[in-house]
């Protein structure tokens, strides 16, 4: 199996995964996955999708991510792994879609308006 690609985006994260069989070592921007995201929660979000397909120790992953916070980075991942695992695999599509993990979450950030404080808060109205 050669190096396959895949992108993932969430907010204003972006991740870019590179998949190939190995042993399962998660790199992102060349740290450890445990070093990157100290959380445990973050990791198991990260894993998700391999967990699902029982796929933990089959893949290396390499990721380079870009942008956003660490949610924002850790879902990006999220998306950009499962859309990996269906180039490998395209009969996976099913789980990973009925599972949530192959639909991009389109949430982001309002922008500011002209002429109030916040995307929707006004300033306060005085009547006289």
């Amino acid at each position: 199996m050669e190096v396959l690609n895949a992108i993932g985006r969430r907010k204003s994260a972006v991740a870019r995964v590179y998949l190939a069989e190995g042993t399962g070592k998660i790199t992102i921007n060349k740290k450890d996955l445990t070093e990157f995201f100290p959380s445990a929660i973050l990791q198991y979000v990260v894993k998700q999708p391999l967990l699902l397909l029982e796929a933990d120790g089959k893949y290396d992953i390499k990721a380079n991510l870009d942008g956003g916070g660490f949610t924002g980075q850790s879902q990006a991942l999220r998306l950009a792994i499962a859309r990996a695992l269906v180039k490998v695999n395209a009969e996976d599509k099913k789980v990973l879609k009925d599972a949530g993990f192959l639909t991009r979450d389109s949430r982001a950030v309002e922008r500011k308006k002209p002429g109030q404080p916040k995307a929707r808060r006004r300033f306060q109205f005085s009547k006289r």
